[in-house]
């Protein structure tokens, strides 16, 4: 009698599950940015709105709450309600924050249903025009003749900028000294006037300052070179084997909702990424579209968290 009613249970919840993604969605969707406007993360977010709400046949509607270094947004995303109507997008930061934040809002894994992988953006190593190294190779050597006398801006403490230098020094064995700044564009203005001799930006970030000559270029994160800077080797190739280093973002939405509408966000999104439009204006900004199965975005996380715990945890870094 208990089976009985068990499976007629889960046979009206499996019929409930598929009724609303039929239905889904009757009315806009949020689409939370846990950072301010103009970052990395919102502009992917409104490269792909648009677009998205159209397969999706309502509008997603792009929000910005930033605030604790992206855990404010992720957080009220977790804790919404588990029906499709509040998705997140967030940075390879959705991976490094648990390791840097001890009382964390929300258990990544555990709170979050990750729908896809949505793109990548390699970052690029840059140096000001009176720093003496013209190749990685060079840079490495010095920094091994001076620990501790060179600097490197980041955007703050636990941004892609930090931790992609953080795995550098790191991999390349060497002291470079952290100064963390409240955002990229105060970093790389400080970098181009001398007060620090090397950063780590996006490149798209970067390019303008790269082609003026205002910033060396060195090598570019990834483990290929990028077409915005097709002659500027990958760190790896220039000296530094073993590195690599991507930001890449993610949607997700809270644990609970339903896998029909799951998988109803996720085949939107992987349509509008393999569009010509979306990837070529997702090109020119750097970044490379990555569509990806939900549980191909979850294997990344679970994979991804223990990595940049163990990088925190080595190299002593603390929230700021």
């Amino acid at each position: 009698m208990i089976r009985r009613t068990l499976i007629a249970a889960l046979a009206t919840a499996t019929v409930s599950a598929s009724a609303l993604a039929q239905g889904y969605p009757d009315h806009p969707v949020r689409l939370i940015v846990p950072y301010a406007p103009g970052g990395s993360a919102d502009i992917v977010a409104r490269l792909i709105s648009d677009e998205w709400g159209k397969a999706l046949g309502k509008p997603l509607v792009v929000e910005n709450k930033a605030g604790a270094g992206g855990n404010l947004g992720v957080a009220e995303v977790a804790k919404a309600a588990g029906d499709g109507y509040t998705v997140g997008l967030q940075t390879v930061s959705l991976a490094i924050n648990p390791a840097l934040t001890p009382r964390m809002p929300y258990d990544t894994l555990k709170d979050l249903a990750p729908v896809g992988m949505v793109a990548s953006s390699q970052h690029v190593l840059v140096v000001n025009e009176n720093v003496p190294a013209k190749t990685v190779k060079d840079l490495v050597a010095l920094a091994k003749r001076q620990p501790g006398k060179l600097s490197y801006a980041s955007a703050g403490t636990g941004s892609t900028f930090h931790m992609a230098a953080e795995l550098f020094k790191a991999v390349a064995g060497v002291s470079i000294v952290h100064i963390p700044y409240r955002g990229g564009g105060p970093a790389l203005s400080d970098t181009i006037g001398g007060q620090t001799e090397m950063a780590f930006p996006v490149l798209s970030a970067a390019q303008g300052h790269v082609q003026s000559g205002r910033l060396r270029a060195l090598g570019v994160t990834g483990p290929r070179r990028s077409p915005l800077m097709p002659n500027v080797p990958t760190i790896a190739e220039a000296g530094v084997p073993g590195y690599s280093f991507e930001t890449w973002f993610m949607v997700f939405v809270p644990s609970g909702t339903p896998k029909p509408v799951v998988d109803k966000l996720n085949a939107t999104l992987n349509a509008v990424l393999a569009t010509p439009t979306v990837k070529d204006r997702m090109a020119k900004e750097g970044f490379d579209a990555s569509p990806s199965t939900p549980a191909a975005a979850r294997a990344r996380l679970e994979k991804e968290l223990p990595q940049w715990a163990k990088l925190v945890k080595e190299r002593g870094i603390t929230a700021d």
